[in-house]
């Protein structure tokens, strides 16, 4: 019997034991930002409705949130936030499978 699961991959989205990195993070360069989860002080989900950042494709509209770039973003239905010690604005990304992420990330930061 195994364990539970202990990792998250969906191409833009990486959680591991360790970090989660955000592929396509920084702009203009593209590259990913990796959050250790320590420094993560707790996250907040919410549907991603018309008007919460579902068409921007990267960044953000509130000034308190950054996003990395992903063209599927307007298909997707969940925007996770993160709380991290020092950082502004706050990471924030819609994962491709949310419930399967959310599973992993609460079983990690126990």
């Amino acid at each position: 019997m195994t364990g539970p699961r202990q990792h998250y991959d969906d191409g833009m989205i990486q959680l591991d034991r360790l970090a989660i990195t955000l592929r396509r993070y920084h702009f203009p360069s593209g590259t990913s930002k990796v959050i250790p989860l320590q420094a993560i002080r707790g996250y907040k989900a919410e549907p991603l409705g018309m008007f919460t950042e579902r068409f921007r494709v990267w960044g953000s509209f509130d000034p308190r949130r950054w996003m990395p770039l992903d063209i599927w973003r307007p298909i997707k239905s969940t925007l996770i936030t993160l709380d991290v010690d020092g950082v502004r604005p706050a990471p924030a990304f819609t994962p491709q499978r949310p419930t399967e992420f959310l599973t992993v990330l609460d079983e990690l930061l126990r």
